[in-house]
């Protein structure tokens, strides 16, 4: 995950869909298991997220999505219809929005991963501008709280700094462990067993933002 230039902030999401489809089409048996990341979620109800979103952003751009169907078969082609009709929307207004539901819809492939036992992919589209929205939405948790600036690193090379001013503390992880860290699906625990250069004690609430919260057991 080195430094991109600029790029549509919807960049990854079609291979977002790709994915999921690829996850799912070929494991029936799977549809109804829980999602270990989403509790409250089964494999279907967590795509049925993934469709309600994509119709909420179609909308907010002049869309008009037909309702959702039932059944992890015609939800994938729900969500593959909504996808075109947004890619097109948002490649017209300039490729300048989107970022957040890649995010999730990247953020929920990685769950739906390891709900399956399946290996996060090597590379992906998704990876860097889903990263940067993560970091973006923890620097401000950072700031909020009135914490030091922390610098963040993946053991393959990449940094950024979260908060404001010099950094006080680097936290280092590969770069799923971090990924995973900063959207929620890792327990306090497992986040003061990563490598911090200081006591990460008074960071630790930072992790709680926006739509994500650090489980009281282990993630996946």
């Amino acid at each position: 995950m080195t430094a991109m230039g600029p790029a549509p902030d919807f960049v990854g999401y079609p291979e977002v869909r790709r994915g999921v489809r690829a996850l799912l089409e070929g494991r029936p048996a799977g549809h109804r298991r829980p999602v270990p990341a989403c509790p409250e979620w089964t494999v279907e109800d967590l795509l049925a997220h993934l469709t309600t979103i994509a119709a909420r952003v179609l909308t907010r751009h002049g869309g008009t999505p037909p309702p959702a169907p039932a059944g992890v078969p015609a939800l994938l082609d729900h969500w593959d219809d909504l996808g075109e009709d947004l890619d097109r929307r948002l490649a017209e207004a300039g490729g300048r929005t989107g970022e957040v539901m890649v995010m999730d819809a990247f953020t929920h492939e990685l769950d739906l991963r390891a709900a399956l036992g399946v290996p996060p992919p090597a590379e992906h589209l998704a990876w860097a501008p889903s990263f940067e929205v993560l970091v973006r939405g923890f620097s401000g948790s950072i700031t909020a709280r009135g914490l030091p600036a922390l610098r963040l690193r993946t053991t393959g090379g990449s940094e950024w700094t979260a908060g404001e001013g010099r950094p006080a503390a680097a936290l280092t992880a590969p770069a799923l462990e971090l990924y995973r860290a900063l959207a929620g699906r890792r327990s306090p625990g497992q986040l003061a067993e990563l490598d911090w250069s200081e006591p990460p004690s008074q960071w630790l609430p930072a992790f709680t933002w926006g739509p994500f919260s650090p489980p009281a057991a282990p993630g996946v």
